[in-house]
C-alpha cells in the first residue's frame, strides 16, 4: 500500500490529518500548500495500490484529480465542510462531508474517532473561527478560561500561518508545521514545550497584526467593510486572521481584507456576518479564482480592475 495524505494547510486541515495521525499512525507522502492552494489533487498521479485521505480541501474543486484517482482503483477517503459539487457514487470512495457553516474538517475527524483527541478538534475550531462551537465544546468539556484562551491563541495561530501567495510567505510549510505537532497528543503539550511552533508563530503573529491593525479602510457601509492592505508578505500572511478579528468585532457587518499581490491582483479573504454565516461563497464564486465556503471565502487572484465591483457587489449582497 501507497498511503497518500492530502490536506489544507490552514488550522482546520493540519488538525484533521492529526488527529488521524496520532490514531492510526502511518507513514505517508503529505500533500499540502498555502491555504489557497486547495486544488491538490489535481496536481498528482495515482495508482491501483494508493489509499488516499483528503482533508478540508473542495470536493468540487479536485474533481478531476478525484475521478482520476478512483479511475484507477485507488482507495479514498475524503472530509471536508465545503461546497462538494456531485459527490461521486463509487464503491472506494468513503464521503465525509457537512457544510454546516458551525461544523469545520477536524469536528467531523473528531467525530470520526469518536473524540479521542478532543482538545486538538477544540483548537481546530477556534482556529476556524467558529468561537461560538468551540466555546460550547469548551463548556461540555469543562475547561477554564485560561485553557480556553490557550487554545483559542493557538488555533488562531496555525491558522495564521496558513496564509500566503505562496510557501515562501509563511513561516512554517504546513507539512513541517504537521510534522512538529505529531508528538503532541494534546494542544497543551504542544505549548508547554520547548520544540513547540507555538512561541515563534506568536510572536510573529503579534508584529503581523500590529501592520495591520493600521491598514486602510476603503469602503464603510451598513452592511459591509472593506480593508486594502500593500503588497507585503505580512499582508498576505494576516488576512484570513485579520478578516476574522473583523468579523468579531462588528458580528453584524461581512468584511472582506484585500491583500496586492503584486502582479496586478488582489488576493481577498471574505468573511461573512457572524450573525448571518451564509453567502461569502456565492459572493465569491462569482469571480474567477473565488470560491470557499458559507461562512468564509476567498479570491485568489482579482484584477485590480475589478476591484470595485467585487466591493458593490459585496455589499448589495448583504443590504
Amino acid at each position: 500500500m501507497n498511503y497518500i495524505d492530502i490536506f489544507n494547510g490552514d488550522a482546520d486541515g493540519i488538525i484533521a490529518l492529526l488527529q488521524l495521525r496520532l490514531a492510526e499512525p502511518r507513514g505517508s507522502q503529505l500533500v499540502t500548500g498555502v491555504k489557497r492552494d486547495i486544488q491538490l489533487m489535481d496536481k498528482l498521479e495515482f495508482t491501483a495500490d494508493d489509499v488516499i485521505t483528503v482533508l478540508d480541501v473542495s470536493m468540487e474543486k479536485n474533481m478531476v484529480g478525484l475521478n482520476k484517482a478512483l479511475q484507477v482503483g485507488a482507495k479514498v477517503s475524503y472530509f471536508d465542510h465545503h461546497r462538494p459539487g456531485d459527490i461521486p457514487k463509487h464503491p472506494s470512495l468513503n464521503a465525509t462531508i457537512d457544510m454546516d457553516p458551525n461544523v469545520c474538517t477536524a469536528l467531523l475527524v473528531d467525530s470520526y474517532l469518536e473524540g479521542q483527541f478532543h482538545m486538538w478538534a477544540i483548537t481546530a475550531a477556534y482556529g476556524d473561527n467558529l468561537l461560538a462551537k468551540a466555546e460550547q465544546l469548551a463548556d461540555k468539556a469543562k475547561l477554564s478560561s485560561f485553557e480556553r484562551e490557550q487554545l483559542k491563541e493557538f488555533g488562531t495561530l496555525i491558522n495564521y500561518n496558513g496564509y500566503g501567495a505562496s510557501i515562501d510567505d509563511l513561516h512554517i510549510p504546513p507539512a513541517k508545521l504537521f510534522e512538529s505537532l505529531l508528538p503532541f497528543q494534546n494542544p497543551f503539550d504542544a505549548i508547554a514545550a520547548d520544540n513547540s511552533p507555538f512561541a515563534l508563530l506568536q510572536q510573529a503573529y503579534q508584529q503581523d497584526m500590529a501592520e495591520a491593525e493600521a491598514a486602510e479602510c476603503i469602503a464603510n457601509t451598513d452592511t459591509s467593510e472593506v480593508y486594502l492592505l500593500p503588497n507585503q508578505q505580512w499582508s498576505r500572511r494576516v488576512s484570513g486572521v485579520f478578516g476574522n478579528y473583523l468579523a468579531n468585532q462588528h458580528p453584524d457587518k461581512a468584511h472582506a481584507v484585500v491583500s496586492d499581490s503584486g502582479d496586478g491582483t488582489y488576493l481577498i479573504s471574505v468573511r461573512a456576518p457572524l450573525n448571518n454565516k451564509t453567502g461569502a461563497d456565492e459572493v465569491c464564486s462569482e469571480f474567477v479564482t473565488g470560491g470557499g465556503r458559507k461562512a468564509a471565502a476567498g479570491i485568489n487572484k482579482l484584477p485590480h480592475e475589478q476591484l470595485n465591483g467585487f466591493v458593490s457587489r459585496l455589499n448589495e449582497f448583504y443590504s
